[in-house]
């Protein structure tokens, strides 16, 4: 999966796309480097973000999935947004589409019924509070794994209740969202608990700080932390890795790939 900001504030400066000739290079090379999915986002959810309306997030999202429509009609696009009424308008505007949800549907009590109506993929994400807050937010009662595996529990039945079938559920850890640099590494080591869920997982460890913090550089220089930490999730048995890096996310993904029929074939 790979992200396209449309956004101005985005954590990674490399990944800002809020013009439209950037927006429409982005979408090409990562076709070109063989994506599978491109999540298109309006509104930062990196930690102190800025409010924004919702008129100007379904703007950005609008000219985003757009683009992608026109660019690259056969590839699944997804909308990164807790709102419902973006979410709605983007599946009403340019046909069916995956919502990826940072609150699993708690920062929009309309988000569950919307998803379940429209009929579309959902991505349920793990955080407490909202970008403005999470950071503020990382007291954790019990194991981080067992706690992220009851909240999802929970969320789980809610999804069903509101109608969504449970084969469009996709679950997302949260790496970095209301988690401390330790607790993002102590959830990595606890992503197969997740997947034991039974159901894909999602992993966006893309650049962010649990890579460089911990090797005290920048998200310019966190790439190769990046593949390091997709691999990893891989093996644990993650589904889809969420990228600003595509090219170095497929390649990783076709040598892990190769990696696991040659064990496969020596175990037989």
């Amino acid at each position: 999966m790979t992200i396209l900001n449309v956004t101005p504030d985005s954590f990674y400066a490399g990944s800002r796309t809020p013009r439209v000739a950037e927006i429409e290079r982005r979408i090409g090379e990562a076709v070109e480097a063989g994506c599978s999915i491109i999540d298109v986002g309006g509104y930062s959810s990196r930690s102190g973000a800025e409010v924004v309306p919702p008129e100007e997030e379904w703007r950005r999202v609008a000219e985003g999935v757009g683009a992608v429509r026109r660019i690259a009609p056969r590839t699944a696009v997804s909308v990164d947004t807790f709102r419902a009424s973006v979410a709605e308008r983007a599946v009403g505007e340019f046909g069916p589409l995956i919502v990826n949800d940072i609150s699993a549907g708690e920062l929009d009590g309309r988000m569950l019924p919307v998803v379940a109506r429209l009929g579309v993929p959902y991505i349920a994400m793990h955080m407490k509070g909202d970008p403005q807050t999470m950071q503020s937010l990382t007291a954790y009662e019990r194991d981080i794994t067992a706690e992220v595996c009851a909240y999802f529990e929970g969320r789980i039945g809610a999804m069903l209740a509101a109608g969504i079938r449970k084969e469009h559920i996709v679950l997302d850890p949260g790496f970095g969202f209301a988690k401390t640099l330790d607790q993002n590494y102590e959830l990595l080591g606890g992503l197969h608990r997740i997947a034991a869920l039974g159901f894909p997982v999602l992993a966006g460890v893309s650049r962010k700080s649990m890579i460089y913090k911990l090797l005290g550089t920048t998200p310019d220089e966190a790439l190769a932390g990046t593949v390091a930490l997709g691999w990893e999730c891989l093996r644990q048995g993650a589904t889809i890795l969420r990228v600003h890096d595509t090219r170095e996310a497929v390649e990783t993904v076709r040598i892990f790939e190769a990696f696991g029929r040659n064990v496969r074939r020596q175990e037989a």
